[in-house]
C-alpha cells in the first residue's frame, strides 16, 4: 500500500491513539483519571559528532566575495560572521531588536548550498508568519542572484517555510490522509479570513463543524447535556450582589412599595415582549411565580424545567426611557432597576433575568440545543479579558493546552478541580467535547485535522507515524534554520526533535549531518498567552543537546539610537534572560529620551501631525480596540490624506502585530498590564513542567514578565522618537502589574512628563 492510499482503519487507529476512547464520568468529578506526563521523555540524540568543513582559506574566500558583491551597509559584523560560519551541529543565535539577522540567515544558506554543496532540498528556513516568509524569499532571491544562482519563486518557497506549511505535506503522506485539510484554514478563501494558523478567531466554515459535532454529542451523551445545561444557566443567570452593596442598601428601603405594584409591572412588561414578537419563548413555560424578596412578594414571568430556573423579563433599551405607569412616582425603567437589584441581593433560587429582546432570542437558541445553531451562549473563562461563544472558548482553551504539549482530556483530568471554581464544569465539558470533535474531523470527507493534532501525529510520542513519511519529504528537515525561536511552543518542539531524530535514524552513513540553527531573542517572547514558551530558547543546550554548540550574541542594533535601546532594556531588567545581553547602537546617532505622558489623545494627535509634516514614518500602537477607535477619531482626516497619498507613512497596529516593524516615530497608547489570575492556565503550566516545586502561579508569573517584554518590543520599534501615553493607575490594586511602573524618571533615557502637563 502506498503512503497516500486511503486507509480508514489507519485513521481510526490514529484517532484512538491521539484522542482515546473514554467512559463518561459522573457530574462533578474529574473526567479523566489519567495523568499526563509533566515532561517529555528524555531528549533523544539529535546530532552526531561532526564539524562543518569550513577551513580558514574557504572562510576568507567567502568573506572576500561578500565584500565584493554586497553593498557596504550589508556587510556582516564579526558576530554575524560567527553565525554564518558556525561549524557545530547546534547553533543558538541571540539576536536583539534591530540586529540585522535576515541577511545573515541568507548568507548562512548561501554558504551551505553554494560553497559546501549542500542540496537546497535538505534545508529548511522556518519563519513564523507568511509575511516574514515572503520577505525572506525576496531577500534570498536577491542575494543568490548576485552569485548567479538562478532560483524561481517556487524553488525558494520550497526552502523557506512556516512550521505549518512544512508540516502539512508530511502529514499528507500518511495512509488515508493524502487530502487532509487543516481546520485552521477552512473557509479562508471563501470568507476572506486571514489564514493565519495562530489566529484564534473562528470563521463560519469552522463554526459549522464545531456546531455539528456539538449537536451530535448533545443528543447522545447525557453527561455532556448536564454539563451544558449548568453552563447555560451560569451564562444567563442574574449575577449576585452583596447585601452590603450601596445600591442594595438604598433600594431595600422601597421594597414594600415596589412589591405592592409588581404585578402591574409584570403585566406591562409581558405586553411589551409579546408585541415585540419575543414572548412567550419556546422552552420557557409562561407562568407567574410569586417569590419572597426581602420580605416583599415579587413575581417571575416563566420557568425553565430543564434548568430548574425562573425567568424575569426586563425593559428592552428600545422602550421609551420616560415611560411611567399611571400613579407611579418612578419611571418604569427605574422601577425595574429597583426590582433587579433586590433580586440580585435576596433571591436564592436559580434566576435568569432577560435585559433585552436579543437576550431572549439568544436564550431561545440556547434552549433549542439540538439544532446546528450551536450552544447559543457565551462563556468567559476566568482570567480571559472577555466572554466568547462557548465553542470558540472550547477551541481557544484546547489550543492553549495542546500548544503546551498536553492531551486536553488527560490534562483536565489531572487538574486540581478544587482550584478551578466555576471553570471546572466548563473544562469537564471540554474534556468530553474535544476528543469527540477531533474524531468528528477525521470522519469528514476529506479528513480534517487541527494543526496541533498534526504536530502530535508526527511528534515524539508517535515515532511509528513519522517512520511512514517518505525520505523525499523528510529530507528537508535535515538542516533547519528557525527564526523567532523564542516564540516556539512545546508541541512544535516535540515535532522538530522527532524529525531530527528520524532523519538521523535513517542515515546510512555516519556522521549524519543533521543541524539546527535557531535565531531568537528571549526579550521578545510575547506569545505565552497562546502557548508559546521562551523556555526552549533559554534552555537551548538542555533541550537540543549536541556534542558541540555554538552560541552567538548579536548585540549591534542597526535600527535605534542608544537611549531607545537603554530605555527598552531597563523595562525588561527584572525578567529572567540569557546573560551578557546589551544592545549597542551605531556610533554618532543623536539620542532622544523616550517621553512618557498621561493619556491625552488630542496632544498625541498634535504630535503625530507634526511628525507627519516632517516626513517621518509613524507607528501608532494600541492595546485595546477601543483605543484604536478613539485615536482614529482624532486623526481621521490625516489618516485619509495619508492613505490617499499612496505613501502610507502612518500605521495603526496592536503592540503584538508591530513585531518586526520599525518607524521614525512610535506612539504607544496604553499600558501593558496584567491583572488576571486564570486558575486553569496555572494548572496547565504545572502539568507541562513549567512550574517550580510547589509554585501555584507559574502562568501568572510568566505573564508578569511577558508584559515587560511586550513593552520592550513596542519601544524598540522606534528609530528616533518614542512617545508613551499611559492612563493613570486609579483604583488599581498593587496586584495589577504594569510595565509603566518600570519607567525611571532619573535615567537619561526616560523623560517622565506625567503630572507635569
Amino acid at each position: 500500500m502506498s503512503p497516500s492510499s486511503p486507509d480508514r482503519p489507519f485513521i481510526q487507529r490514529l484517532s484512538r491513539r491521539l484522542f482515546g476512547a473514554r467512559e463518561p464520568a459522573t457530574v462533578g468529578e474529574p473526567v479523566i483519571a489519567q495523568v499526563p506526563a509533566a515532561t517529555l521523555p528524555e531528549t533523544p540524540v539529535l546530532f552526531d559528532d561532526w564539524t562543518l568543513p569550513l577551513p580558514s582559506a574557504l572562510r576568507k574566500r567567502i568573506q572576500a566575495e561578500v565584500a565584493q558583491r554586497l553593498p557596504a551597509q550589508a556587510q556582516p559584523s564579526a558576530a554575524q560572521w560567527r553565525m554564518i560560519f558556525s561549524r557545530t551541529p547546534a547553533t543558538q543565535v541571540v539576536a536583539g531588536a534591530g540586529a540585522g539577522k535576515s541577511t545573515s540567515l541568507v548568507l548562512r544558506l548561501l554558504v551551505l548550498h553554494h560553497y559546501l554543496g549542500y542540496e537546497l532540498a535538505s534545508t529548511t528556513v522556518i519563519t513564523f508568519t507568511r509575511e516574514s516568509r515572503n520577505d525572506f524569499i525576496k531577500k534570498m532571491l536577491q542575494v543568490f542572484d548576485l552569485w548567479e544562482i538562478k532560483l524561481s519563486q517556487q524553488q525558494a518557497g520550497e526552502v523557506v517555510r512556516t512550521f505549518h506549511s512544512r508540516l502539512l505535506p508530511l502529514v499528507r503522506s500518511l495512509p488515508g490522509l493524502a487530502q487532509v485539510q487543516a481546520f485552521e484554514t477552512l473557509g479562508v478563501q471563501e470568507q476572506g479570513a486571514s489564514g493565519n494558523p495562530f489566529d484564534l478567531r473562528i470563521n463560519d466554515a469552522q463554526r459549522a463543524l464545531l456546531n455539528a459535532c456539538y449537536s451530535a454529542l448533545l443528543t447522545r451523551d447525557s453527561r455532556f447535556r448536564q454539563l451544558i445545561a449548568a453552563l447555560r444557566l451560569q451564562a444567563f443567570a442574574l449575577k449576585r450582589l452583596d447585601r452590603d452593596h450601596p445600591e442594595v442598601r438604598k433600594r431595600m428601603t422601597v421594597t414594600a412599595l415596589a412589591a405592592g405594584r409588581d404585578e402591574e409591572l409584570c403585566d406591562l412588561l409581558e405586553d411589551q415582549w409579546y408585541h415585540a414578537g419575543v414572548w412567550p419563548i419556546e422552552g420557557i413555560e409562561p407562568q407567574r411565580k410569586a417569590v419572597t424578596i426581602n420580605g416583599g412578594t415579587f413575581h417571575c414571568h416563566g420557568y425553565i424545567a430543564e434548568l430548574d430556573a425562573w425567568v424575569v423579563l426586563g425593559v428592552d433599551p428600545s422602550a421609551d426611557a420616560d415611560m411611567t405607569r399611571k400613579g407611579a412616582r418612578l419611571p418604569v425603567r427605574a422601577e425595574w432597576a429597583v426590582k433587579r437589584t433586590l433580586f440580585q441581593a435576596f433571591c436564592d433560587k436559580p434566576l435568569i433575568w432577560l435585559d433585552t429582546y436579543q437576550q431572549g432570542q439568544r436564550l431561545w437558541g440556547a434552549l433549542a440545543g439540538s439544532s446546528v445553531a450551536g450552544p447559543g451562549f457565551d462563556y468567559q473563562v476566568k482570567g480571559d479579558t472577555a466572554a466568547a461563544p462557548l465553542l470558540d472558548a472550547f477551541a481557544a482553551t484546547a489550543g492553549f493546552i495542546e500548544n503546551l504539549g498536553l492531551d486536553v482530556s488527560a490534562a483536565i483530568g489531572a487538574m486540581d478541580h478544587a482550584l478551578l471554581g466555576d471553570d471546572s464544569g466548563f473544562l469537564q465539558a471540554l474534556a468530553l467535547f474535544w476528543p469527540t470533535f477531533n474524531d468528528f474531523l477525521h470522519q469528514q470527507p476529506p479528513p480534517v485535522m487541527t494543526y496541533n493534532a498534526m504536530f502530535a501525529t508526527l511528534g515524539e510520542q508517535a515515532p511509528e507515524n513519522l517512520a511512514l513519511v517518505p525520505d523525499s519529504l523528510l529530507q528537508g528537515m535535515t538542516h533547519l534554520m528557525v527564526d523567532e525561536f523564542q516564540d516556539i511552543s512545546p508541541q512544535i518542539v516535540g515535532w522538530v526533535r522527532a524529525c531530527l531524530t528520524e532523519v538521523r535514524r535513517r542515515a546510512v552513513q555516519r556522521p549524519a549531518a543533521t543541524s539546527l540553527l535557531c535565531v531568537g531573542d528571549d526579550w521578545q517572547s510575547i506569545y505565552g498567552w497562546r502557548g508559546s514558551a521562551a523556555h526552549y530558547f533559554l534552555a537551548f543546550d538542555r533541550e537540543f543537546p549536541a556534542s558541540k554548540t555554538t552560541r552567538v550574541l548579536l548585540s549591534d542594533n542597526y535600527r535605534s539610537h542608544q537611549h531607545i535601546i537603554d530605555a527598552a532594556e531597563h523595562l525588561v531588567q527584572p525578567v529572567r534572560s540569557l546573560p551578557g545581553k546589551r544592545g549597542k547602537a551605531r556610533e554618532g546617532l543623536p539620542t532622544i529620551a523616550v517621553q512618557v505622558f498621561e493619556r491625552n489623545d488630542r496632544q498625541l494627535a498634535q504630535q503625530v501631525r507634526a511628525h507627519h509634516e516632517a516626513g517621518d514614518s509613524i507607528l501608532i500602537l494600541f492595546r485595546k480596540s477601543s483605543d484604536k477607535s478613539l485615536i482614529y477619531n482624532e486623526l481621521s482626516n490625516l489618516l485619509k490624506v495619508d492613505y490617499s497619498s499612496g505613501e502610507r507613512r502612518i500605521r495603526l497596529l496592536t503592540y503584538h502585530s508591530a513585531k518586526g516593524l520599525q518607524a521614525d516615530a512610535v506612539f504607544l497608547v496604553g499600558d501593558c498590564r496584567y491583572a488576571s489570575e486564570p486558575p486553569y492556565r496555572n494548572e496547565v503550566y504545572r502539568l507541562a513542567g513549567f512550574a517550580e516545586p510547589g509554585q501555584a502561579d507559574a502562568y501568572d508569573a510568566a505573564q508578569r514578565e511577558e508584559i515587560l517584554r511586550l513593552a520592550y518590543v513596542a519601544v524598540t520599534r522606534a528609530v528616533r522618537h518614542c512617545y508613551w501615553y499611559v492612563e493613570p493607575a486609579r483604583g488599581e490594586t498593587a496586584a495589577v502589574a504594569r510595565a509603566s511602573d518600570r519607567v525611571a524618571g532619573n535615567k537619561p533615557w526616560f523623560e517622565d512628563r506625567r503630572g507635569a502637563q
